[in-house]
């Protein structure tokens, strides 16, 4: 945490197939030890897949799953008095889109399956329809913040 001033936030550019900043993002997230050109590679396959499976623009099906993933509401602990709360607080949009993310290619990559492909898609493709393991993580980080309402009070 800077102690002068809050760092300018630096926006990516757009995709070169898709014009996208959210596709970006998720190549960034989905690429390992820097081989940003094998995840293009993943990625635009399972658009691909998306897409041929649907008949459906894959850009929205991927927006509709982020979209669907994003929590609302997370909680964080706050110490007071020597016992520590877990306070329900409401998520930015940038980070709740990155936990989307990162929630997403989690459970994309403990799935079980033959290639990281079809995995990849059989993930946005059960997160666009409300279901899978990441919208089970939303759900779950929901029903903590709902459990800890009464902790609201210790908002900072």
């Amino acid at each position: 945490m800077p102690r002068r001033r809050n760092p300018k936030k630096r926006f990516l550019s757009p995709d070169p197939v898709y014009d996208s900043r959210l596709i970006h993002t998720i190549v960034n997230h989905l690429m390992k030890k820097g081989k940003k050109s094998l995840a293009f590679k993943l990625f635009y396959q399972a658009m691909n897949q998306i897409g041929e499976i649907t008949q459906q623009d894959p850009v929205q099906i991927i927006e509709q799953a982020i979209r669907n993933a994003t929590p609302l509401v997370e909680v964080k602990a706050r110490r007071v008095g020597g016992s520590t709360y877990q306070v329900p607080l409401e998520v930015n949009p940038e980070r709740g889109t990155a936990l989307a993310i990162r929630w997403i290619l989690l459970s994309c990559r403990n799935r079980s399956g033959k290639n990281m492909v079809s995995k990849l898609s059989n993930e946005f493709l059960d997160a666009s329809k409300n279901s899978g393991n990441a919208i089970r993580k939303r759900d779950e980080v929901h029903r903590m913040a709902e459990a800890n309402k009464a902790f609201a009070k210790y908002r900072f």
